[in-house]
């Protein structure tokens, strides 16, 4: 009896609603823990900033099972209410617990970076950026970091040795070949020089890239990151081209020009060395993040839109028909492979190239391009008739026999340094190369941190991020001195060479770079690029601009998708990269002014009539050049921003750089850093400039 009532006492039910149990204070979760976000990036694991600086809404999240910002939040809870307790109790008496159930499954999904299946923990915290496969599965390069491809064991068969490894370098460099070889196509002509010229320029291109390419190879950060001339360099090139001092130029004006960019590529390259070995850009790198780098990469590949398809309209069948090639090829035939590899998507760029040469080959030969009685090689204004003066410019842009050079080239050339003359050295193109080489140090930065997670076992460390940047400064010196016309960096497209080939390896890379210097002089080469149609060469820069600026948007994955902060910080960055430069280049500029200077280099002259006027006409240049920029631009609102902007750590997608100290305890990491032949043993003091 006395245990019935008992019973009784225990069930009877309290007031209702029942008054909810005291809850603990909840504890303020950080934007990760509350969505379960987590680092596919460089294996952070650190607690972020609260939602309130990231506009991130905080929602209750089940405990036992935290969602992914991939696969979604988890499936809410049946009930609105709880029951009351005397149910609950009798319900507990009655039955026993269920088992709770299992987590949600997630289902594996294929994305464009070669994501991974949610919810399953990666074997190590790097990244899967490689081109996807047909399965979807990402893997690493087939040949990475300290691989020897194709060596042999037998030592009765070495001589199998070399020839893989430089088939494989070859193969790096020739998927390459647009990034290397069109800027001097460019630059040389706007400069006034001659064919012969540009062949000249070529190959000392095609020398000094093979050169700092061995030297970072073997000095830099040692990753295998071809160098060699980058877009960067060639904006700033041209607004030190068309600088008002050079307009009543009529004789020589190639050289004169020339010796005025060498000085001032080799003011920014000593700058370079001293941000590098200083050790300034280990603190210069707490500054550096993906939201800062894409837009300022971006606003590089942006910053030509004037040149490209102007350009190309001069001969607007054979433009549309090289663009719409290296398109097909790069795109709707990237997953075809022939001999099992995929040809069409390494070699987009030469395989087009050379389809659409022999084409219009084809066309100037059969006559398509011929105009009774007219010269390509007479200049409009020197033409009496006006059939002629109409005909033309098409006739120089379409048909491929207007440069001589391939005929009157020498076949061996040996360029050297201060070939062009003595440098002269301009205070005010000094420093506008100065802020060149910082941003082409933010672009490096981003290309080292990529490249390292995909052929290396850590990434680098800061002292190794700044003596690559001093190797690079050095590059940039001796570019100078054998005048290139730009400066020397990494170039940002080993990234997506590195994806597609799957070559990895230093030793394949320093193996093309000495083929490129054997290349180099032989002068029927440099004459052979040279002798490529302009309208060719503006359609192929149009298809390396817009990939330049996928690629510096692609630096976003490692911050977070969602984020509202960063989205509005790169839209910001390259909306006024475009818009501050166009008010800088329109300022109070007079159609057909200066009829020397083509349409769409117009935008280059800011310095003549740029809106800034102080008491100094040096600093009038400067900031009228530098402020015209899209990459200064875009670089400076993306820096301020994204470093005064509240954010955690894994939202901004802050790079994570190897501590010197545990990369020394593994060998493995020094095996992949450390210079070589024991030279690092010798300068282990300077702690801000290796491991």
């Amino acid at each position: 009896m006395s245990s019935s009532s008992g019973a009784a006492r225990r069930a009877r039910p309290g007031p209702w609603p029942p008054a909810p149990p005291p809850q603990p204070q909840a504890q303020p979760l950080s934007w990760a823990k509350r969505t379960g976000f987590q680092s596919r990036v460089s294996g952070e694991s650190v607690a972020i900033a609260s939602a309130s600086s990231s506009g991130q809404v905080s929602l209750p999240r089940p405990a036992e099972a935290p969602s992914d910002l991939e696969s979604g939040p988890p499936a809410r809870p049946n009930s609105a209410l709880p029951p009351p307790p005397a149910a609950a109790a009798a319900n507990a008496e009655a039955k026993p617990q269920p088992p709770p159930p299992p987590p949600p499954a997630r289902t594996r999904r294929r994305d464009s970076d070669g994501g991974r299946p949610n919810g399953q923990a990666a074997a190590a915290p790097l990244p899967q950026l490689l081109e996807e496969e047909d399965d979807g599965a990402p893997e690493r390069p087939k040949y990475e970091l300290r691989d020897s491809p194709g060596v042999c064991k037998c030592s009765k068969e070495e001589r199998c040795v070399a020839v893989p490894i430089a088939v494989y370098g070859f193969q790096h460099y020739i998927s390459m070949l647009g990034s290397i070889i069109l800027i001097p196509l460019l630059m040389v002509p706007a400069m006034g020089g001659s064919p012969d010229d540009m062949a000249a320029v070529v190959s000392t291109v095609l020398l000094v890239s093979g050169m700092t390419t061995l030297l970072h190879t073997f000095c830099g950060t040692r990753l295998p990151l071809v160098q060699g001339p980058s877009f960067v360099y060639l904006a700033p090139a041209l607004a030190i081209i068309y600088s008002p001092e050079f307009f009543g130029l009529n004789h020589n004006n190639f050289k004169h020009i020339m010796k005025h960019l060498q000085g001032a590529i080799i003011i920014g390259g000593a700058f370079q060395v001293l941000l590098g070995y200083t050790g300034l850009m280990s603190l210069f790198l707490r500054l550096i993040n993906p939201v800062v780098i894409s837009p300022t990469v971006a606003a590089v590949g942006l910053s030509f839109f004037s040149y490209g398809f102007t350009k190309v309209g001069s001969c607007i069948e054979m433009g549309l028909l090289q663009l719409l090639i290296v398109v097909m090829f790069a795109l709707y035939l990237r997953k075809v492979k022939l001999f099992g590899y995929r040809v069409f998507l390494i070699y987009a760029v030469p395989l087009a190239l050379g389809i659409t040469w022999a084409i219009a080959f084809v066309l100037t030969a059969t006559g398509v391009y011929s105009y009774r009685g007219c010269d390509a090689n007479i200049p409009a204004s020197n033409n009496v008739s006006a059939y002629c003066r109409k005909h033309v410019l098409r006739m120089k842009s379409c048909r491929v026999d207007t440069s001589h050079a391939l005929r009157s080239s020498p076949w061996l050339r040996f360029p050297y340094p201060l070939q062009w003359g003595t440098p002269i050295f301009s205070w005010k193109m000094g420093l506008v190369m100065c802020v060149a080489s910082v941003i082409a140090s933010v672009d490096s930065v981003g290309s080292y941190h990529a490249s390292s997670l995909f052929v290396a076992t850590r990434p680098p460390t800061a002292g190794v991020v700044s003596r690559g940047i001093g190797v690079e400064g050095v590059s940039t010196v001796l570019a100078g001195l054998w005048g290139t016309g730009v400066g020397s960096a990494t170039i940002t497209e080993n990234v997506h060479t590195i994806a597609v080939t799957k070559m990895g390896n230093r030793r394949a890379v320093g193996f093309g770079a000495i083929v490129l210097i054997l290349l180099s002089f032989v002068g029927k080469v440099g004459a052979f690029i040279a002798s490529i149609p302009d309208v060719l060469v503006a359609a192929l820069l149009c298809f390396m601009w817009a990939m330049l600026c996928a690629l510096g948007l692609s630096n976003l994955r490692y911050s977070a998708k969602g984020s509202s902060r960063n989205s509005i910080v790169v839209g910001l960055a390259l909306f006024l990269s475009l818009s501050v430069p166009s008010y800088f280049q329109q300022y109070r500029l007079q159609p057909n002014s200066n009829s020397s200077v083509p349409t769409y280099f117009q935008p280059y002259i800011v310095a003549s009539h740029g809106p800034i006027h102080t008491g100094s006409s040096g600093v009038n240049y400067i900031l009228n050049t530098l402020l015209s920029l899209n990459m200064v631009i875009a670089f400076l609102v993306a820096l301020i921003l994204d470093n005064t902007v509240p954010g955690g750590r894994q939202e901004r997608g802050l790079y994570v750089w190897s501590e010197a100290e545990a990369a020394r305890r593994e060998s493995a990491v020094m095996k992949d850093y450390e210079l070589p032949f024991k030279i690092g043993h010798a300068f282990r003091w300077v702690k801000c400039v290796g491991l």
